[in-house]
């Protein structure tokens, strides 16, 4: 006698409000209403005898029940996307969900990932951009690409480089009356990044508090265009804001450079690892990231 399964769009919408805690979050990546979710998760709660969030107006907590519950689903939701990506590679159409943060992904990644294409034409790649840490397994996601210090439990992790921070300026910031020596920067706006300046201003021998005030931008990408319309003087990543340096549109001031203490990553759930694409992917990264520091050497 086959088993009655509670409606599967319930549980997916409740699997995503559990793991965001919050039901808009969940309507938003489900493409649904906060209302859809809302009456879908209060018709599973009816179907199940039990509650599994407790209610604050809107505000939403889980209980251990359906914590317990929602882990349970997401690793069937993880297992159900990796036999989907076996039939699809049987089918000779292999699917590689790549999930990077969006500087990276803009600014590195993507323009070169055209290359991958035409040489696995086979492989379908889907590039999402995250800036949180995402689930990878709970999310279907082959490859994750992070900046941090390596520690990414259950993942397997491979080192793809390291970065380094100095400060850029638009060439027409000030009408061109551009700093000349660090100790200059005081007199000068300073943007802020989640990247604090104490470290560089340190090594520069510059002493000058961290900045405080103004806005504070969370994506780089942002920061850069800031920096590029004269607003200020921007502490960047050489890997993300080396075309604004080569078109002329940003000036990297003074020659010295910080090693930033977070490095970039290759993460992979131990499922995915073995798939042929994830290989691929990984090894032609590896051989685009060796180029890309032959390149740098030749230029420094």
């Amino acid at each position: 006698m086959a088993r009655r399964l509670p409606n599967f769009s319930a549980l997916r919408a409740f699997e995503a409000a559990a793991r965001h805690e919050n039901f808009s979050r969940a309507a938003e990546e489900l493409h649904l209403t906060h209302g859809a979710i809302s009456h879908q998760v209060r018709g599973l709660e009816e179907e199940l005898g039990r509650p599994l969030f407790v209610r604050h107006g809107r505000q939403v907590k889980i209980t251990h029940d359906g914590l317990k519950f929602a882990q349970l689903l997401g690793k069937a939701f993880a297992d159900i996307a990796a036999a989907t990506d076996t039939m699809r590679a049987a089918g000779g159409n292999q699917r590689l969900t790549i999930s990077s943060i969006p500087s990276f992904a803009a600014r590195w990644l993507a323009p070169r990932l055209g290359r991958f294409i035409e040489r696995y034409p086979e492989i379908e790649v889907v590039l999402q951009s995250s800036g949180a840490l995402q689930d990878l397994t709970r999310e279907g996601v082959d490859v994750g690409i992070r900046f941090g210090r390596g520690n990414y439990p259950g993942m397997l992790v491979v080192r793809l480089m390291g970065d380094v921070y100095y400060p850029v300026v638009s060439p027409h910031y000030r009408n061109g009356a551009l700093p000349v020596e660090p100790a200059e920067l005081a007199r000068h706006t300073l943007l802020r990044s989640l990247a604090r300046w104490t470290p560089w201003l340190r090594a520069a021998g510059v002493a000058l508090a961290e900045p405080s005030g103004g806005v504070m931008f969370e994506d780089l990408t942002m920061l850069i265009r800031s920096a590029a319309d004269g607003n200020g003087v921007a502490l960047v990543r050489h890997v993300v804001a080396m075309q604004e340096i080569a078109s002329g549109q940003l000036l990297r001031l003074f020659d010295i450079a910080t090693p930033s203490p977070d490095e970039y990553y290759f993460v992979t759930p131990p499922h995915a690892a073995a798939k042929p694409q994830v290989q691929a992917f990984r090894d032609w990264l590896l051989e685009e990231i060796a180029a890309f520091q032959r390149q740098q050497d030749l230029i420094t």
